[in-house]
């Protein structure tokens, strides 16, 4: 049998630190993503984030005395004892600083949403990454909620020429405009119409955000998000012969299933599922958009 992976954790001030630990380190919870467990952290976290430092203590407490995780002084530390990192800092900002950090001790690294909040952060993290030949992926975990990514594979009603997907769209003022809860369905845009964004065009008020992104091959895409009611999560996925509409929410398994198992097989195997040249433009479209809901006007990517 394959040795069960010894997994780091970098930033505890996020609830997918805990949610990510009990996937790995628990086998009796529902869902249950096996092959390893998370063994040391460094807990990290920004003091000028108030989502980072007043939860940051509340997770560190649970992954130390509910699960066993060992606390350590330094990213450096945590690296050198295990077999691959989750790097799950709330705070995009800091994910550049910390992953620089990484690269250099060449193992698996997963980077929670969002990957960084500028394109040139996001480009640097990538050739980091190629420097050091360091499997590396970032995802949101709606990319692989169960409903959405069966409705993808569904082709029964032909090519896929468009995706309407929404979500929540909550703002904070350190991660700029989209890039906090945008991410979310910029990415299930991105899973479903692939790279080849070319032109943004977004509108924002008090309550709601919607993009329209236009695709090199002429397809379009949209992103609806609210700040007002539900806080629910969907895709409307236009096919050549019909649209089927996807719930993200519909499915028992938790999409953080869904996306650690894929994390799991990078890890193993050294082969992330995710192009990270896509995940570099799902930056730059999120960056593009931010400047359009600015000014009003269409912009390039």
């Amino acid at each position: 049998m394959t040795k069960p992976l010894q997994i780091g954790m970098i930033g505890l001030d996020t609830s997918h630190a805990v949610a990510f630990t009990k996937l790995l380190n628990d086998p009796e919870t529902p869902y249950a993503v096996p092959g390893g467990r998370v063994v040391a952290a460094f807990p990290g976290g920004s003091p000028d984030f108030e989502l980072s430092w007043s939860r940051l203590g509340r997770f560190t407490s649970a992954l130390r005395d509910e699960h066993g995780v060992d606390m350590l002084d330094s990213v450096e530390a945590v690296a050198e004892r295990v077999d691959a990192v989750l790097l799950t800092s709330v705070d995009g900002r800091v994910h550049l600083e910390q992953f620089k950090r990484l690269a250099p001790f060449k193992k698996p690294v997963f980077i929670d949403k969002p990957f960084a909040v500028t394109s040139a952060d996001a480009r640097a993290i990538a050739d980091l990454a190629r420097e050091y030949g360091v499997p590396l992926m970032s995802s949101s975990s709606l990319r692989y909620a169960e409903d959405f990514v069966q409705a993808l594979a569904d082709d029964s009603f032909g090519e896929l020429l468009g995706a309407d997907v929404y979500g929540f769209a909550e703002l904070q003022p350190t991660q700029p405009g989209l890039f906090w809860y945008g991410i979310h369905s910029a990415e299930m845009l991105y899973a479903a119409l692939g790279r080849g964004c070319v032109r943004v065009h977004a509108f924002s008020t008090a309550d709601h955000e919607l993009v329209s992104g236009v695709w090199s091959d002429g397809r379009v895409g949209t992103l609806r998000g609210t700040r007002s009611g539900a806080r629910t999560n969907g895709a409307l996925l236009h096919r050549a012969n019909g649209a089927a509409f996807a719930d993200c929410g519909k499915h028992p398994k938790p999409a953080y299933a869904g996306l650690l198992e894929r994390v799991m097989t990078m890890f193993r195997t050294g082969t992330p599922p995710i192009d990270i040249e896509e995940t570099v433009e799902i930056v730059r479209f999120l960056e593009a958009a931010n400047e359009s809901r600015r000014t009003g006007q269409p912009v390039d990517l």
